[in-house]
């Protein structure tokens, strides 16, 4: 099994920033990609932003320019950069990792709950 622990959610203002960090753990593993989505009261959870191992980026439309992932493959850590936060922003997030021919992975998702 592969554990998922994220870190760094909270409370912030609007044009704030926060930094959110995802940890794997567990047997060993190779990772392909990992990823951050969010969940929205009353909304489906969304793409935010993806990373592969060799540090190639994809964001949602959203958070362009203000969002940044980065990854640590010594550390198994990625990392979400959240500049100009907005009260929009304001979800659970949740990392994920791809590893090659299995499912996916989730962590149990960190709270940033931006106000206006």
């Amino acid at each position: 099994q592969v554990q998922l622990v994220e870190s760094g959610g909270g409370l912030v203002h609007a044009g704030g920033s926060l930094r959110l960090s995802c940890a794997a753990s567990g047997r060993p593993f190779n990772i392909y990609a990992m990823g951050w989505y969010r969940r929205a009261p009353g909304k489906q959870r969304e793409f935010v932003a993806r990373i592969t191992s060799g540090g190639s980026t994809k964001y949602a439309d959203s958070v362009k320019g203000r969002f940044t992932i980065s990854i640590d493959n010594a550390k198994n850590t990625e990392y979400l950069q959240m500049n100009s936060l907005r009260p929009e922003d304001t979800a659970v997030y949740y990392c994920n990792i791809e590893l090659p021919s299995e499912s996916d992975y989730w962590g149990q998702g960190t709270q940033v709950t931006v106000s206006s």
